[in-house]
This record gives C-alpha cells, structure tokens and sequence, in this order.
C-alpha cells in the first residue's frame, strides 16, 4: 500500500514515516498544499495523511478540493487543532478520519490499518482468505494450510495487494505505484525479482492460488484450475 505524508514538521514527518516503512508500507512525503496535489495527480495512493497547519494553505482545504474532484482516496486529517468544532469541518470536508496531537504512534498506525481495510476497489477485510493461504492484515501474518510463511517486508506488500485484488491482472506499472515509493526505478527488474520470490514461497506452501504470469499483460494471483469447481 503506497501513502501520501503531509506533515510540514520535520521531525514529526520523520517519525510517522519511519513508523509506516516499518509496517510495509510505501510512503511518499512532502510539506506543502502546492507539492501534495501536484504528487497525488501523477501518483495513486491508497491512503492520505494529511496534517492542517501547512505553510502555504490550510490542509482542510486540500481534503474540500480533493472531494469536489471526485477522489475517494481515504483521508486521516492531523492536527493540533483538538476541539469539537475543528473535527467537525475536518469530518465535513471529506476526511474519514481526525487525530488530535499530541498521539500515540500505536493509535495513529492502528487508524491507517483501519482505514486501508474500508471497501475502496477491492477486498477489504482485515483477515483474507483464498483457497489455502490466509493474510491477516493486521499482523501481518501470512499462513499457507496454516503454517506461516516467512515473508519479507515488500513480499508481504506486494502479496497484500494481490489478495486485495484477487483474479485480476495487475501490469507492472501498477504494482510500483502501490508497492513502491517515488523512488522507484522504472528500468530495474526489481518487480520481477520479487514476483519470484514471492511465487517460490507460495509454491513451497500453498498448491491454491497461484501467482501467474500474464505474458504481456501483467500478473495475476488466482485458485488453481485444477480446484475449480463448477
């Protein structure tokens, strides 16, 4: 899952994206109203996070403007704007969610668990099922006929984002955008690295599904023919 950061606080930008790398998750950060948009419009996130006091405008303007353009990306508005008043034009703008500052970094990553599981394009569950692998979401502990799969930090990403799509070919462009940061190198054979890797540990584990390759289009994670039942 690929995040959107905008925190014009250094060091608190610093510890909230050392907090989500740490949970697998790719993260693009900036400081500004003027940075945010141009990132989010030639890049697609899965989640935004998105602080109020911005040097060049308010960020609850931001999360109005990015609504009335018809973006459903999830929204998680900081703040040291704790009243009452403040959550409800936070809420009314179009954020799904509302941290007061001062917080704990266990609360803030437990509301970004929670809203990447909200039903956006796919599944979202917080335990996946198919066939005989089960991804728990917020542990993020893979189990194959239950034994776990040791997986590592962009294995288990790019798995997640299979399961969250399940039976759909996925290109390559698509799969750096959410598993990857903007530091990604479009020329390396980093993604076909790990689709190996990944398919390997799935094979040593699980016989269904299968992670294939759609020569051509992109890959796929899907149950394997010979268990369809029809």
């Amino acid at each position: 899952m690929r995040i959107l950061l905008v925190e014009s606080d250094a060091r608190n930008s610093k510890l909230l994206r050392k907090a989500l790398t740490a949970s697998t998750y790719a993260v693009d950060r900036c400081e500004t109203y003027e940075d945010a948009q141009y990132r989010r419009k030639v890049n697609d996130y899965d989640l935004i996070v998105l602080e109020v006091q911005l040097p060049d405008r308010d960020g609850v303007e931001l999360c109005e403007e990015i609504r009335l353009e018809g973006d459903n990306t999830p929204i998680l508005i900081l703040t040291v704007r704790g009243e009452v008043e403040d959550k409800i034009r936070g809420l009314d703008a179009g954020a799904d969610d509302y941290l007061a500052k001062p917080f704990e970094l266990g609360e803030f990553m437990a509301r970004v668990r929670a809203l990447l599981r909200r039903p956006r394009n796919g599944s979202m569950a917080s335990v996946i099922t198919i066939g005989e692998l089960s991804i728990d979401t917020r542990s993020q502990k893979v189990l194959g006929q239950g034994i776990s799969i040791p997986l590592t930090n962009k294995e288990y990403s790019m798995l997640e984002y299979f399961a969250r799509n399940f039976d759909r070919v996925i290109g390559r462009e698509e799969i750096s955008e959410h598993v990857w940061d903007e530091n990604f190198d479009p020329f390396s054979n980093v993604i076909e690295v790990y689709i190996n890797r990944l398919r390997h540990k799935l094979l040593g584990h699980v016989t269904s599904p299968i992670l294939r390759t759609r020569r051509g289009s992109g890959y796929i994670l899907e149950y394997f023919a010979d268990e369809i039942i029809k």
